[in-house]
């Protein structure tokens, strides 16, 4: 395995960070178990949840799961950095989501009750709030920091913007403010490039990239599908996706098979390659899958498989920053 700091941090983490979304729903407890100590074996130790995951509200299904594993012992909380998230819904009334400082403190402390730890390594904002000033919520996660149940804060789903707002705020403060965003990222969805990754470099913050394979279709979806399987390739966004993309995706299985190797490598390979990129989230469903995402760590993306990619997957306008990528 592969270690890099997160972002402009002291902090070492693996270039693969195990997501934890499936725990629960689609993967069962001793299932999650084995993935978690696989995932340990192969020198992963950069693990991501959030407190909505599980999607049972206020349950915190995959952080209880991810809670009970540590509880097994053997050095497991140890070996781990753990990043969950702060913001979504977690009850009916209506402080029970958002940042405000109270749901803030409170999400926090549910968070490390059911993860049964007593300190969250990397926690994140999942969303921006429009609603809470800057001066309020640093004013919270510097309270869980001078407590020690934090130690660096993160974002996700934030605009360039958002972060340089953020950053500002934090600086007033002499607070370390955000040290990682993480963004949904990969050769069909490239728009952080624009002006999210350019912000995440100038305040040294690691880019966490999600759904690196987008639900699926970066993963061979047409080989799997003729095989009979790939069924998230046939649902939801993904079904919308291959509808939208398919004669790019043809092309691009075939590239890759080509070079013999195998889609979802390649696509979490130019990831890795990326300027700014810490990890990015891989959201195994069977110790099988996990094992299987090793492999994009020996997979080379040259100038030219760099530029067959920008072909069959074009980046946002000229490519690169803003202004650049829409101006002269």
């Amino acid at each position: 395995m592969e270690y890099t700091n997160l972002g402009r941090t002291g902090l070492s983490v693996s270039r693969l960070c195990l997501g934890t979304m499936n725990f629960g729903p689609q993967t069962s407890e001793p299932d999650s178990f084995a993935i978690m100590d696989r995932a340990l074996e192969h020198g992963i130790n950069f693990f991501d949840t959030a407190n909505v995951y599980g999607w049972q509200t206020g349950e915190g299904i995959t952080e209880q799961i991810i809670g009970r594993w540590f509880a097994q012992g053997g050095g497991r909380r140890d070996k781990v950095v753990l990043a969950t998230k702060v913001f979504g819904k977690m009850g009916e009334w209506p402080n029970d989501q958002g940042l405000s400082a109270r749901h803030i403190v409170r999400a926090c402390e549910d968070s490390l009750r059911r993860l049964q730890t007593d300190v969250i390594d990397l926690y994140q904002m999942h969303h921006v709030s429009r609603s809470t000033p800057w001066e309020e919520i640093w004013q919270a996660m510097e309270t869980l920091v001078a407590q020690g149940k934090v130690i660096y804060v993160g974002s996700s789903n934030f605009a360039g913007w958002h972060i340089a707002q953020a950053q500002a705020a934090a600086g007033k403060r002499n607070f370390l403010g955000l040290v990682a965003e993480q963004s949904i990222y990969n050769l069909l969805t490239r728009h952080v490039e624009l002006e999210v990754i350019p912000a995440a470099q100038h305040y040294g913050l690691g880019v966490i990239p999600w759904s690196p394979l987008h639900g699926g279709l970066l993963s061979g979806v047409l080989r799997k599908m003729a095989e009979g399987g790939a069924a998230r390739g046939t649902a939801g966004r993904a079904a919308d996706g291959l509808a939208a993309h398919r004669p790019a995706i043809e092309a691009y299985e075939k590239f890759c098979a080509e070079r013999g190797d195998d889609p979802a490598d390649v696509a979490l390979a130019w990831l890795l390659s990326r300027p700014g990129v810490t990890a990015p989230i891989i959201g195994p469903r069977t110790v099988a899958q996990l094992d299987n995402t090793l492999g994009a760590l020996t997979v080379e993306i040259d100038e030219a498989t760099e530029q067959r990619l920008d072909e069959l997957f074009p980046p946002v306008g000229n490519g690169g920053p803003g202004p650049e990528a829409w101006a002269w």
